[in-house]
């Protein structure tokens, strides 16, 4: 059983995205628990591809094909973890923030969160402040984390905090910014708790919050 768990390893760290999903299925066929496959295999391998990406074996590109493959992957043994009682490790709210359409890098931070046992509610791109606010109350997450690709739209981020400070949930949860032209110094600027510049250090701010 562990040859073939760690074939959907590196079947996932290599983004092979037909072998990963071959994979999954078989070890369902075979009896494994869904836990386990997501404990010893999955969240193992997006581990592994963040750790390479932050000594620069991996890049960007590697990062979006792994992520598919245990996007892949996760969606075969998805049914069978809504069914056992597999112990998460937070819950997060993730969204571009209002005037922001670009998604790619917040759907990697999604993938990669998922892959290391998150729950992740995704708002998608463009969620105005209000939304987020409503998302909070009713998931009840941890961590928010903000995405934004411009130097106009970040502009938001603050406008997202402050909707959470008149909504009286700020205190309830750590947000965490991110995006191409943000910075430490804007993070700590607007009040945010965490600055991520990629989605490998968005993975290791998030557990660090938790």
């Amino acid at each position: 059983m562990e040859t073939i768990l760690r074939e959907l390893r590196e079947s996932v760290i290599s983004g092979r995205i037909i072998e990963a999903e071959i994979l999954a299925q078989n070890v369902i066929e075979k009896g494994l628990k869904a836990v386990v496959i997501l404990n010893e295999g999955l969240i193992p391998a997006m581990r592994e591809v963040g750790q390479r990406f932050e000594v620069g074996e991996f890049f960007l590109p590697e990062m979006l094909i792994a992520a598919e493959a245990m996007k892949t992957a996760l969606s075969i043994i998805s049914p069978l973890l809504l069914e056992s009682e597999i112990q998460s490790e937070g819950t997060v709210i993730i969204g571009a923030v209002s005037g922001d359409m670009h998604d790619i890098g917040k759907n990697l931070v999604a993938v990669m969160l998922k892959g290391t046992g998150f729950k992740v509610v995704d708002l998608g791109k463009d969620v105005a402040p209000e939304r987020f606010v409503s998302a909070v109350k009713e998931y009840g997450p941890q961590i928010v984390c903000l995405s934004a690709l411009l130097t106009t739209t970040m502009l938001n981020m603050k406008e997202v905090i402050k909707a959470l400070e008149a909504g009286g949930i700020r205190n309830d949860v750590k947000v965490i910014v991110g995006g191409a032209p943000l910075t430490q110094e804007y993070a700590n600027q607007i009040g945010a708790d965490g600055y991520a510049s990629d989605a490998s250090s968005a993975v290791r701010v998030a557990k660090e919050l938790i």
